[in-house]
């Protein structure tokens, strides 16, 4: 029997590399990789891509609109989705859109070997070694392994998000860089708005990692999320409420990114940083607690409503060291 082709689609080095060890080492298939949607598409065209372990969250070309454009140019593929958003619409979604299956990043071997049989594409027993492409030694940077543990970080924030207040979640590439200070004010001039602002702030530490996460709301956006929340109801206020959401926000991120580094983070209690202010005044106040720091930046946005807020993690140049140690043990 020819080896089946296998394409592997994700525009992280690590989150590739990560699959390809967990691929089964009896497969007899021949593995393509591409790291956006647009190359998937070419090499299912060029006949490389009769099985496609597909990303969702993909700059460009996100895995939904891999899947949509297969349906609509009706080529041939099975599709195994193996991605860091766990929200319940993502799962339902993907099935509607025609995937095979659902898979949780990091994939384990055997849930991925579990899914394959049920799918009818590994045999029991080949005895057959798996044929890797030439490309599949993978150089993996700091900043790449730390983009995707963020990735499914994000993606558990992001369910928990889409329970409380009933909507889907659309979650983007989250952007990392090691910041001076004066850099670091300008990703935040960045989230400028003509609108003035809240910010909510909470410190986390553990294994010698520490840092706090800034929740940025426009306050243009929070009477509709207090409508989603129900928030007369509840009877408490905007602040009120935007602690709450902080806490379930930054909480399951901390908590994401915790597992897959083998740490327990523990948390301050969330407080404010700026209430109805301009991003200038927030930058103030900031200006004398972040020196160089490595920031992660995340944009939430709510399909259905125009309500967007920014995540963003400001780990100290101090825990820079322990988590490049830490990533590298994910990656070895």
């Amino acid at each position: 029997m020819l080896p089946i082709p296998l394409l592997i689609c994700d525009d992280s080095n690590m989150a590739r590399k990560q699959l390809l060890r967990a691929l089964p080492a009896d497969w007899e298939a021949t593995v393509t990789q591409a790291v956006n949607g647009h190359q998937a598409l070419e090499a299912v065209r060029q006949g490389k891509g009769d099985v496609m372990l597909l990303d969702l969250t993909m700059p460009d070309m996100d895995g939904y609109q891999v899947l949509a454009a297969l349906r609509e140019q009706n080529l041939p593929c099975k599709v195994i989705v193996v991605s860091g958003d766990v929200q319940d619409q993502a799962l339902r979604r993907v099935r509607e859109l025609g995937a095979l299956a659902f898979i949780k990043k990091p994939a384990e071997p055997e849930e991925l070997r579990r899914v394959l049989l049920k799918a009818g594409l590994l045999e029991k027993t080949t005895g057959t070694a798996l044929r890797r492409s030439s490309d599949s030694t993978l150089h993996i940077g700091f900043i790449d392994a730390l983009r995707e543990a963020i990735n499914v970080a994000m993606g558990q924030a992001a369910a928990m998000l889409a329970k409380v207040l009933g909507v889907f979640i659309h979650l983007p590439v989250p952007n990392v860089n090691l910041l001076e200070a004066s850099e670091l004010h300008m990703v935040l001039a960045d989230v400028q708005s003509e609108q003035p602002i809240t910010a909510i702030c909470q410190g986390f530490i553990g294994g010698g990692i520490a840092g706090e996460a800034m929740l940025i709301f426009h306050d243009c956006d929070i009477a509709d999320l207090a409508r989603l929340m129900n928030r007369s109801a509840l009877d408490y206020s905007d602040l009120e409420m935007l602690l709450d959401l902080s806490s379930v926000i930054i909480g399951a991120c901390l908590s994401g990114l915790a597992q897959q580094l083998d740490v327990m983070f523990s948390q301050s209690h969330p407080h404010i940083l700026g209430n109805h202010a301009a991003i200038d005044d927030l930058i103030a106040v900031g200006k004398h607690r972040w020196k160089k720091t490595l920031t992660v930046e995340i944009s939430y946005a709510l399909e259905g409503h125009c309500i967007h807020f920014d995540l963003l993690l400001l780990f100290t140049e101090d825990s820079v060291p322990l988590l490049r140690d830490k990533l590298d043990y994910l990656m070895n």
